[in-house]
């Protein structure tokens, strides 16, 4: 299904986060030109995050506040994929404040894979569904703010 304009950018994100998502889970597939040992895929998840899933949770939660309200449902859905981005703060801060284990790499994996699904199977198209033009117009502004 093609994206909404508005929310394309957040999409085109999403790629790298799957690919760091599947990296850091367990029996993950070596992928060209990333790390393969634990201490490796640890140091690459924070340095992404930094770079980019700092910026882009920022940019969601900005660009999200402008549909609270519009339903239950969707105000119900904002609420769970903020709570996620915070418990996905506070796992990959986790890799800088102790040494990262498989475990918890596996973990942070699977729940960074889930949190992108849902954005993108679910709050995504509910947003395109639920929002007229002039709405994704001003999610798109928020979002282009940024740049």
């Amino acid at each position: 299904m093609k994206r909404h304009p508005s929310l394309a950018h957040l999409s085109r994100d999403h790629h790298g986060a799957l690919i760091l998502a599947r990296l850091l889970q367990k029996n993950a597939p070596a992928y060209k030109g990333l790390p393969t040992d634990l201490a490796g895929k640890a140091e690459y998840a924070f340095k992404f995050y930094t770079d980019e899933l700092v910026t882009h949770f920022a940019q969601e939660e900005k660009a999200f506040a402008l549909v609270k309200g519009i339903s239950e449902k969707v105000d119900q859905l904002l609420q769970t994929i903020i709570e996620e981005h915070r418990m996905l703060h506070q796992s990959f801060n986790a890799i800088k404040k102790q040494e990262a284990s498989a475990e918890h790499l596996d973990e942070l994996g699977k729940l960074l894979e889930v949190h992108v699904r849902k954005e993108e199977r679910e709050f995504f198209p509910l947003i395109e569904q639920t929002c007229n033009e002039d709405l994704l117009k001003a999610i798109e502004q928020s979002l282009l703010s940024h740049e």
